[in-house]
């Protein structure tokens, strides 16, 4: 490795930039996946970040130039066997063969001639632009006037573009051509980021024909964004004082097209589902949270030395409740997906359960996989409220 290290040594020493330099095919991806660094421009000078992908994580570290043999060296010697490199003038590829045997390739003149960017945070291309006010944000409090994102607001930014991604996902799920504005019924709206933001990616940014309704308990909470939705001129967007378990659409229940359920606390998740499922809704999207029914029923001897465990027993009732929740809806005939809606870092209710109806039925009863859930909840002595809800469907 000291012929590696020297080459990286002449090329700082000698002013040629490293535009990028990127190690892969890991000893054990478990440990680590990939090792990305490039040159930014910080407040004392030039620095090199480090980008370690670790699982579905990225970490991030800034060194001095100097730095950089050392941890170039490191990693090729304990974790990886490929490594490509970038400067102003050169092309380098080195290979670690299982045997410890290293082979370096250095070319000259392939290297790309534009300079370098340099930014230290790149900036990355969300649905909702970064540097143009959008009006719901602005009085949310997310955006300053002049569009720029309030830094204590940046994670709940990334949650609200990552949302809509999700439902650009779906956008061929939701036809143009239906005759009539597009049904959406979001249950438990809250303070309603997530529906203005809706509202204003498919109306505002896509042109579709829509009418959104907004339910939650809360009286103040929806008088505040009925208002919000009047000052902005939001036509198709409405907000209603209601209960999920009650709520009856009020304009015909073939025409609900899409049901949005953020964070509705325990079985109330269950009793929106169920009525996605009712109306035929052709895209459900669900993040739920506290998930605490199954966690009272839960009990089975050949797992009691896990269950003992509070934390433990919490997580795995929520886990086992959403795997359950989406192979209910399989077998109502929707395609299900269960996604990561935000880093756990973020906020520990990070699952997203999406689901695009097929217009067949790919589950009936008497099939394996009715058998298999009926075996698991046998085993684990749970009874899930959707489960019943549905054969009332």
């Amino acid at each position: 490795m000291d012929k590696l290290r020297q080459l990286i040594t002449n090329y700082i020493e000698e002013g040629e930039l490293i535009l990028s330099a990127t190690a892969s095919n890991p000893r054990d991806r478990e440990k680590i996946r990939k090792l990305r660094v490039r040159p930014v421009n910080g407040k004392e000078g030039l620095r090199y970040q480090a980008e370690r992908f670790v699982g579905t994580k990225a970490y991030h570290q800034n060194l001095v130039p100097g730095a950089l043999p050392d941890l170039i060296v490191e990693a090729m010697t304990s974790d990886f066997r490929q490594l490509a490199i970038e400067t102003q003038r050169h092309t380098v590829t080195v290979l670690v063969s299982k045997k410890g045997r290293l082979t370096i390739t250095e070319k000259a003149g392939g290297a790309r001639q534009q300079s370098a960017d340099l930014a230290h945070d790149r900036q990355k291309q969300y649905i909702l632009p970064q540097n143009e006010p959008v009006d719901f944000l602005v009085h949310l409090g997310v955006q300053t006037p002049d569009g720029r994102i309030v830094k204590a607001k940046y994670d709940k930014f990334r949650q609200i573009n990552r949302y809509l991604e999700f439902v650009r996902d779906i956008l061929p799920h939701l036809p143009r051509d239906a005759g009539r504005p597009l049904r959406i019924i979001d249950f438990g709206c809250g303070k309603s980021y997530l529906t203005f933001a809706l509202y204003y990616y498919l109306k505002v940014l896509n042109n579709y024909d829509i009418c959104v309704t907004g339910l939650d308990l809360k009286a103040d909470v929806i008088a505040e964004c009925q208002a919000l939705a009047r000052q902005f001129g939001y036509d198709g967007l409405t907000f209603q004082v209601g209960d999920i378990g009650s709520y009856e659409d009020c304009f015909g229940a073939a025409q609900v097209d899409m049901v949005v359920t953020l964070h509705a606390c325990d079985t109330a998740t269950d009793h929106a589902l169920a009525k996605a499922v009712r109306w035929n809704a052709r895209v459900i999207l669900s993040v739920p949270c506290c998930q605490h029914e199954l966690n009272r029923q839960i009990s089975c001897e050949a797992l009691a030395p896990v269950l003992r465990y509070g934390l433990i027993k919490e997580r795995m009732a929520a886990l086992i409740t959403d795997a359950v929740r989406a192979e209910l809806l399989e077998r109502c005939g929707y395609d299900t997906q269960i996604l990561e809606f935000i880093d756990m870092e973020h906020t520990p209710k990070n699952i997203l359960i999406r689901a695009v109806r097929r217009g067949h039925m790919k589950y009936h009863a008497g099939t394996r996989a009715q058998k298999e859930l009926e075996q698991l909840e046998e085993f684990l002595h749970i009874n899930p409220t959707l489960e019943q809800l549905l054969r009332e469907v």
